[in-house]
């Protein structure tokens, strides 16, 4: 992989056509000065550095409390042997993902992300049509992300009330409750305070990378402070446990590569601030990859140390409170160590529930503003005031806050939302990356960042590859005997969900929906910074 200017296409003379055979080029723009990659008028501040950018990929990704979220989950599919090791093959994996939107984030640094991607990607035949869904279906991802991330902090909050109070027995309305007030808090941070949230962002990677220090150093000494036993390496290496009730180690292993791409399978979060960044086809790229580089390592790392400080899995997996209470119970020996460590989580995930605020309200703004979503006019508005997406960003708290009425009903279709993003997510990666694999990569301008010759194919094969089997086995359902409450019912969300958004396409979208531009990086009208 290395830096260059020069295009995949065949001849100059297709490269001086180019803009011409791709979708949506410059007709119809205003020979104003004044446009961005996406094609519009410049009208978001660009607020964030390189290193606010980095900061808002690892809070709003933030893998190693996102797996410690769902970490019992995460071990009947092979106990800590499994966790580990399906963790190591998800991030190989989605490291060829990252790289292939590196690249396509490198040639059009857009805030619609992959929706931008997959719409110059698909050509001029089926550009409108693979952008729309990949647009909707990775709107999807961060509505319900912000979703689960406000659901965790609610049962964190929870729990560490009853951490001291024996008899309480929580209840669905509590979360609800606790659900509520983080998601405004949240909310309120990115609508109001649009020029604080670099600094915010910021602060929030600081207690993410301290706060995953401490907690690995804690559980690494705590056992030895008070005289505990440490686990056997057997028992974090080699112990095989499955739980799941499938007969096939095999499969549960691969189905276990679901709770490693909960964790760290965002690797586009960043793509979403390209209009608010200097230089975004050289700083995204670098973003992504730092993100990925920290989103990698810092789960792995607080496994490790977490597992070798467990005394008993079988009281962490018949605890009914937050999954990690019984594991940082155990490693630090009190109560009192326990609600430490759970404030440290807490604060991590206060700062994810702001960046996927934060993604979410422009990915539904990049959306409006190309009209492909109700009520266009209203949620495409840039506010004058508090310069960002203030509507997009609302309507996402408002859904969110609906959603957390379903959780009081029944937490199972609750549970049945939040756990379609992954295959949302990889399946509007697919809608760009594999375009532009089967155009044999000829669609897109290459940017700084580009994969040369044989390694871009690999790598964007490879992806696609992992996507199309992988989305399969995440709807597979977790475990057997099979019943009303432990159905995986994601295919059938991504399903009706998709279905609404085919429904919008004939109604509402075919005839007004206009969808992203391909600008070229030498386009005159193009502002400051804009690539």
């Amino acid at each position: 992989m290395e830096k260059t200017h020069h295009p995949t296409v065949d001849s100059e003379k297709q490269l001086g056509d180019l803009s011409a055979s791709l979708p949506f080029e410059n007709d119809g723009i205003s020979e104003v000065i004044g446009i961005n990659a996406s094609g519009h008028h410049q009208e978001v501040e660009r607020n964030y550095g390189i290193l606010s950018g980095i900061s808002v990929g690892v809070t709003t990704g933030n893998a190693w409390t996102a797996l410690g979220g769902t970490v019992v989950v995460a071990l009947s599919n092979g106990g800590p042997p499994g966790v580990i090791y399906e963790l190591m093959v998800t991030c190989i994996f989605y490291g060829f993902i990252s790289a292939s939107i590196e690249e396509l984030a490198s040639a059009m640094p857009s805030s619609g992300g992959v929706y931008h991607f997959a719409s110059v990607c698909g050509g001029r035949k089926y550009g409108r049509l693979t952008g729309w869904f990949a647009g909707w279906w990775n709107f999807f991802t961060w509505l319900f992300g912000g979703a689960s991330i406000s659901a965790i902090m609610g049962n964190q909050l929870v729990t560490m009330w009853g951490l001291f109070h024996s008899d309480f027995a929580a209840q669905a309305w509590h979360v609800f409750v606790s659900y509520v007030i983080v998601t405004w808090i949240a909310c309120v941070i990115v609508l109001f305070f649009n020029r604080a949230l670099p600094t915010v962002e910021k602060v929030g990677m600081f207690i993410i990378v301290a706060g995953v220090f401490i907690t690995i150093v804690v559980c690494a000494v705590m056992p030895h402070v008070n005289g505990n036993p440490y686990a056997s390496n057997s028992f974090v290496w080699r112990d095989w446990e499955n739980a799941t009730g499938w007969n096939s180690n095999g499969f549960v292993f691969v189905a276990g590569v679901l709770n490693g791409a909960y964790a760290i399978g965002t690797p586009d979060i960043i793509t979403h601030l390209a209009e608010e960044i200097p230089r975004p086809s050289v700083n995204v790229p670098k973003a992504i990859l730092y993100q990925s580089i920290i989103g990698f390592t810092t789960p792995l790392l607080f496994l490790i140390s977490l597992f070798y400080s467990t005394t008993s899995l079988e009281d962490v997996l018949n605890s009914s409170s937050f999954p990690l209470t019984e594991l940082y119970r155990q490693a630090t020996g009190s109560a009192g160590g326990a609600l430490g460590l759970l404030i440290i989580t807490f604060l991590s995930s206060m700062t994810t529930c702001v960046g996927c605020y934060i993604t979410a309200g422009r990915t539904f703004w990049a959306l409006s503003r190309d009209k492909a979503t109700p009520f266009a006019k209203y949620f495409s508005k840039i506010n004058v005031r508090t310069h960002n997406p203030f509507n997009a960003t609302l309507v996402c708290a408002v859904l969110n806050t609906l959603l957390a009425c379903i959780y009081v009903g029944s937490v199972t279709a609750f549970n049945a939302f939040v756990g379609s993003l992954v295959i949302f997510s990889t399946a509007s990666y697919a809608a760009a990356i594999l375009p532009h694999l089967l155009s044999r990569r000829r669609n897109v301008a290459p940017g700084p960042f580009w994969m040369r010759g044989w390694i871009g194919f690999v790598v964007n094969a490879v992806s696609c590859l992992y996507i199309l089997v992988f989305i399969v086995i995440f709807c597979f359902p977790f475990s057997r005997p099979v019943d009303a409450a432990s159905m995986n019912y994601a295919s059938l969300i991504t399903g009706g969900l998709s279905l609404f958004v085919t429904a919008w396409w004939f109604v509402g979208g075919r005839k007004g929906y206009e969808g992203p531009r391909f600008i070229s990086m030498e386009n005159s009208r193009l502002v400051k910074d804009a690539v």
